[in-house]
């Protein structure tokens, strides 16, 4: 890339940068309770680069589901070291997730999707509801890129779901646009993104994604494209949609 070629990509970001600045701002000012979700990986820690390093009153809180990579866990650490700020941490109940292991095992989300979404309910779900509630809007680091269950993905939208507003700011952002501020704001992230993993989950329900393979391909890789929501963005799938405007529309 030449010279005036770099100059001009850097003023194109800092123009993107500005624009999510000013967004960001503007929920903190319409809802000062919205806090935004942080699975810890590269969405998300630009997000919470620009609400810390902006200095935004916004919460940021992250689900500690038990199965986390090290590498994952060790974010929060990085961040409170570079912020002087990290994330709330939310855990399961832990005598739900006993019974669920010693019900079904520890594995059984290999088995069927119903009993991963199972795991999912108890281990990410019901935490976010706890670190939702009494608030009016909530943040998310979802782009439509990211697969299908997310193509139609508003950077605004009643969230028929958790019954709240739902802001996605860096909806229609590439993957290159996200790595590109990365690289030139000097974000922390998550070091498996460097092993193969653009989209991080559970240990035992991610793996690194083959070349030409979609960037979601690594979650939950025994299912079908379609299922791979785990209950956070329920929404996001069309029949969910659906059921959702068919009950504001009786309401």
């Amino acid at each position: 890339m030449t010279a005036m070629g770099a100059a001009s990509g850097h003023a194109l970001e800092a123009q993107r940068w500005s624009v999510l600045q000013a967004s960001l701002a503007d929920i903190a000012r319409r809802h000062p309770d919205a806090a935004l979700a942080s699975s810890l990986a590269a969405e998300d820690m630009v997000l919470a680069h620009a609400i810390y390093d902006g200095g935004l009153p916004l919460e940021v809180f992250t689900l500690d589901t038990g199965r986390l990579h090290a590498e994952t866990l060790g974010m929060l650490d990085v961040m409170q070291s570079r912020y002087g700020r990290s994330p709330t941490v939310y855990r399961p109940d832990a005598a739900a997730v006993a019974a669920h292991v010693a019900e079904h095992g520890a594995y059984a989300f290999y088995e069927s999707v119903d009993l991963r979404k199972a795991c999912c309910q108890i281990r990410k779900v019901a935490p976010l509801w706890r670190a939702l509630a009494g608030r009016s809007a909530w943040i998310t680091g979802q782009r439509r890129e990211q697969s299908a269950t997310r193509g139609e993905l508003h950077e605004q939208e009643q969230d028929a779901v958790f019954g709240l507003v739902k802001f996605n700011p860096l909806a229609a952002w590439t993957e290159a646009e996200v790595w590109e501020s990365i690289r030139l704001r000097k974000i922390p992230y998550n070091p498996l993104h460097d092993q193969g993993y653009p989209s991080i989950g559970c240990e035992p329900c991610t793996r690194a994604v083959r070349p030409g393979e979609d960037v979601r391909a690594g979650r939950w890789w025994w299912e079908s494209s379609d299922s791979k929501e785990c209950g956070l963005h329920a929404g996001n799938r069309a029949e969910a949609r659906q059921a959702g405007a068919s009950s504001a529309a009786s309401s």
